[in-house]
């Protein structure tokens, strides 16, 4: 018998409907629809405008869609892990509070944080938790409400971000299936180059902050983009070489969608042809935490059971990795 691994075994996802399009962002700063989408791919983003809703409203939302399709009771669920950078409100746990919304009442949870890799740290905390055979069902949830920190005068930033939802369960596969390997990198030197300045320890929140924006994220988008490149890049290509995979062997990439300059550098690095890397960028802009999930429910019809999967992630800090996993189903 094969060991335990923790598998994928269902996929949930929400994005709101109002639609941010590149047209519009041109008539709200100096921009337009050829410079944005040759430079990130990106041609619209979803925007969550409903009053007093923050990101747990769209995470709720993303699991009941996966109850909804898979079956699954949420009082079987064990644990809630939701990666996020953007949380309801500081100190009380987003993820607790939308634990007991979808009705995982046997549950417990928390949130975790590591900016755009926070879904892909979260797939490796659910899969140890799953192997180590404390928890049959975990599910991990990715969300961000990046509208709610973007400063639309700020053409550097406000035409990437987009707001949106996703979740998969993890449960424990004995065909070999789900959770392989994993290779997560972080390095402090990226803490000023993407980060919001105040309303944290260092800096609390003051009249004088909000007058100088200082509540927004700051993106140094050259050098994020420089240490982006290369450490996707590189990461990916040593978990196929850490696990003998050949090009061929790789069945799909799924990136983190901040810049499709990005994803191709990633997929070029690996030798992957273009019809092997999941892109949906032009649809939804960067919601963080929620892209890689997003990617594995647009996707879901296509992906087979046994399918090579290597995610790959990059977040301010900076943080960044790949995970090699085995996908466990076909969707019926």
């Amino acid at each position: 018998m094969n060991k335990m691994t923790a598998a994928i075994t269902a996929v949930g996802a929400y994005v709101p409907d109002f639609v941010l399009s590149n047209e519009v962002l041109e008539t709200m700063v100096d921009t337009n629809d050829e410079w944005i989408t040759s430079r990130t791919g990106i041609k619209e983003r979803r925007m969550l405008k409903e009053e007093g809703q923050g990101t747990s409203f769209m995470a709720i939302r993303a699991a009941q869609n996966l109850f909804e399709k898979s079956g699954v009771d949420p009082k079987d669920i064990d644990l809630v892990i939701m990666a996020t950078a953007t949380p309801d409100m500081p100190v009380a746990s987003t993820g607790v509070y939308v634990a007991t919304q979808i009705g995982a009442v046997n549950a417990f949870a928390y949130d975790l944080h590591a900016a755009c890799s926070s879904f892909l740290y979260g797939i490796s905390t659910a899969s140890a938790y799953i192997e180590s055979g404390r928890y049959k069902k975990v599910l991990l949830i990715g969300a961000d409400k990046m509208s709610s920190i973007i400063d639309y005068t700020d053409r550097a930033t406000c035409i990437i971000f987009g707001d949106g939802a996703g979740a998969v369960l993890f449960e424990p596969n004995n065909e070999g299936l789900g959770f392989q390997d994993e290779y997560l990198r972080s390095d402090g030197i990226g803490r000023e180059f993407l980060k919001i300045d105040a309303g944290g320890s260092i800096l609390p929140a003051s009249e004088e902050t909000v007058k100088n924006k200082q509540h927004y994220v700051f993106q140094d988008g050259k050098t994020v983009f420089k240490y982006a490149v290369s450490g996707m890049a590189d990461v990916s290509e040593k978990i196929m070489e850490r696990n003998n995979l050949s090009k061929d062997d790789v069945n799909w990439l799924v990136a983190h969608q901040a810049n499709k300059r990005i994803i191709d550098a990633t997929a070029n690095r690996m030798g992957l042809d273009d019809e092997k890397v999941l892109i949906n960028i032009q649809k939804y802009g960067n919601t963080t935490s929620a892209t890689l999930p997003l990617l594995l429910s647009d996707f879901e019809n296509q992906l087979k059971k046994g399918d090579n999967i290597i995610f790959a992630a990059f977040g301010g800090g900076f943080t960044w990795g790949a995970i090699y996993l085995k996908w466990a189903y076909n969707k019926q």
